[in-house]
């Protein structure tokens, strides 16, 4: 937004431009560009949407005033009022209360014709085109006070009535860039008597334009909502200086002083008499008044800095806010009207936030007086929250496995989240109000989708072996709570010998699976399932407790250049215990180990062989595990061999062979009393 000095200067002298545009930076009104236009100079200026305030000369010398500690001069507009009354000449009706601030004022006799060198000037220099006196000087009010000014011919306004109202269904515009334009009920206009003139706050109407010919003149000097403008903009692609401010929040104290400086100027200018009083509308119970206090004790303590109390205390004065003690060190704060809405959003009791005033006064102070030291730590350092760790020792062990962390977004497309099971799922997935893309439509109920096509990207590469893991939150829909998972994605092998060639299968990441759980000292158990998505055979439930807290199998994809696997876990299936397991000396005595073969039915899982053989409680017996499953040649149909290795070891002495086949006979007659195939 481009600033011109001179036109600043006319309401607070200014400094160097040099040190002016290094205080309004520091100030938080960053100085962007600095341009000599002839005997001027223009500054480019960042102003953030919450200062609307200071997209205008006098809000911007305001700052400079209160900055360099200069007085500022404001216009205060004369004005010679005839005897005719402005209510005799127009009516004004509002029709919604969208438009909490109208005002109105006549002109009469004026004569229109080019501005003066002047105001050329200070127009042109910020990239305004001069048009006619009228026209510039309603762009000269709003570029100086920050109030949208609009002038009628009063002669067009048909039966001298002005409503602001929404269109009707069907009405249409000529806007003053020659457009017309269809309306519907979204839109707050300004009609008069027979149809619509204006658009509220973003543009007037052809067909009531200032010409030539005008010789009275209707200044329209008004509040519209910023919601109300900012929709209608958009609805018709339109963007103007002036809803530009009413989006971001005009002053809504401004609208009188405005009307009565275009008046003034035009009287001046243009010649003519101003009628007798200005129509106004106001309605200050839609706004009301914001407050807050300051503790400078509070103040001292957030900004780091023992700042003057009387320094304070100036400096809020200055900007308007109306300072006054409540004791105890503390100041009550009115803030002023043109700020209302950076200070929109307030606390629970309607109070200002503190941190927003003290914001105030540190930046007056200057950002630099804040020391750059780290805050102390008053207390000793309690580490990292049980969760958090717990995720650390997952990716310490997930990435000492070879796998690589991803991260993805927290939701996907909708047919994706259908291709997996997911955890917890229930019902529809919970719908994006507004989605980044189609791809993002639904908060994710399992990790495999993301990490799937995370997989696929390397797959296109060339990547000859992938593995890939993400630990993230799920949102299984409804009622349900979100779920924190850890998912696997692995497949390719090694390209060469020498690289170990091997193809990654599903018992590698089994392998991992297990890891994980003996890292947690937890219990795995993994059951066949027929599970959505994952080739039949290859799919397994885990098994926490008496409920499924995760699967693994292969992706069912018959486009994949490699087989892929998958395992998706709830992170609290991997429990921890209260207090570590003593640390267990190995026997220094000889292991005798045995094998074991069973040939059981095949819908029998090796988690309920696991659970006997744990529940047997056979003497020293110090592991076991499942070596090998076959069924083909040699094995009745509908069964399979299971090879179960058993190692046998005492602490206290060398066991002999046939103390072990003792042990080993009982274990097997329960074997097979409960599993052995019955054909």
């Amino acid at each position: 937004m481009q600033f011109s000095r001179n036109w600043l200067g006319r309401y607070v002298e200014v400094p160097e431009v040099d040190d002016l545009a290094e205080k309004l930076t520091a100030a938080g009104l960053a100085v962007e560009g600095i341009e000599r236009s002839g005997d001027d100079v223009v500054l480019e200026i960042d102003v953030t949407t919450n200062r609307p305030d200071c997209m205008n000369h006098l809000g911007l010398a305001r700052e400079v005033a209160v900055l360099f500690d200069r007085p500022l001069r404001a216009p205060e507009p004369q004005l010679a009022e005839s005897d005719e009354s402005t209510g005799d000449i127009v009516e004004i009706e509002l029709g919604t209360p969208h438009c909490p601030e109208y005002v109105a004022r006549v002109v009469r006799g004026i004569e229109v014709g080019p501005s003066p060198a002047w105001l050329r000037e200070l127009l042109e220099a910020i990239g305004q085109r001069s048009i006619n006196n009228v026209v510039d000087i309603t762009n000269f009010v709003l570029w100086e006070s920050g109030q949208p000014i609009h002038a009628f011919d009063l002669d067009k306004i048909a039966g001298s009535k002005i409503e602001v109202r929404y269109a009707r269904e069907g009405e249409r515009l000529t806007t003053l860039d020659g457009e017309e334009r269809e309306l519907d009920p979204a839109i707050l206009t300004i009609a008069d008597a027979e149809r619509v003139v204006a658009l509220a706050g973003i543009m007037g109407g052809l067909d009531s334009e200032v010409t030539e010919t005008t010789r009275d003149v209707l200044i329209e000097s008004a509040h519209f909502d910023r919601t109300a403008v900012r929709l209608g903009a958009r609805r018709l692609g339109l963007h103007t200086d002036a809803s530009h401010r009413f989006e971001r929040g005009a002053d809504h104290s401004g609208c009188r002083p405005a009307a009565d400086r275009v008046a003034e100027l035009l009287v001046e200018l243009a010649g003519g008499n101003v009628t007798r009083g200005a129509l106004e509308n106001p309605h200050p119970e839609y706004f009301g008044d914001f407050e807050g206090t300051v503790d400078l004790e509070r103040l001292n303590a957030f900004a780091g800095v023992d700042y003057p109390a009387d320094g304070v205390e100036h400096y809020y004065r200055a900007l308007g806010f109306e300072p006054r003690s409540a004791g105890d060190g503390k100041l009550r704060l009115t803030v002023p009207s043109w700020r209302y809405y950076d200070f929109w959003q307030r606390r629970d009791d309607g109070e200002v936030w503190e941190a927003d005033l003290f914001e105030e006064a540190m930046r007056m102070f200057g950002f630099d007086m804040i020391p750059a030291d780290l805050p102390a730590i008053g207390s000793p350092d309690l580490g990292s929250s049980r969760e958090h760790g717990k995720r650390e020792r997952i990716r310490e062990l997930l990435a000492s496995c070879g796998y690589a962390e991803a991260i993805n977004f927290a939701f996907g497309e909708r047919a994706a989240d259908r291709l997996l099971p997911g955890l917890g799922s229930t019902g529809e997935p919970v719908a994006i109000a507004n989605p980044l893309s189609e791809q993002y439509t639904v908060m994710r109920r399992s990790l495999l989708p993301n990490l799937l096509e995370s997989a696929r990207f390397n797959l296109r590469r060339g990547a000859p072996v992938v593995r890939l893991f993400e630990i993230g939150r799920l949102f299984p829909g409804g009622e349900s709570e979100e779920i924190e998972a850890v998912g696997l994605i692995a497949g390719g092998g090694s390209p060469t010998p020498w690289d170990r060639q091997h193809e990654v299968d599903l018992f590698e990441l089994k392998g991992v699976l297990e890891s994980l759980y003996e890292t947690f000292d937890s219990t795995l158990e993994v059951r066949p399932a027929e599970l959505r998505g994952l080739v039949a055979g290859t799919a397994s439930e885990i098994v926490a407790g008496d409920r499924a807290a995760g699967y693994m199998g292969q992706v069912d994809d018959a486009e994949l250049p490699y087989p892929l696997f998958v395992v998706e876990l709830e992170s609290a299936a991997l429990t921890e215990a209260d207090h570590p397991e003593p640390v267990r000396a190995p026997s220094r005595f000889p292991s005798i180990t045995a094998d074991l073969t069973l040939t059981h039915a095949l819908e029998v899982a090796w988690a309920d062989i696991r659970q006997a053989i744990a529940a047997a409680g056979v003497a020293n017996l110090s592991s076991f595990g499942l070596r090998d499953r076959y069924s083909g040649e040699g094995v009745p149909a509908g069964a399979v061999n299971s090879t179960i290795y058993f190692l046998y070891n005492a602490d206290d002495r060398s066991l002999t062979q046939e103390e072990v086949n003792e042990c080993q006979a009982s274990l097997i007659a329960e074997l097979e009393r409960r599993f052995g195939w019955r054909g």
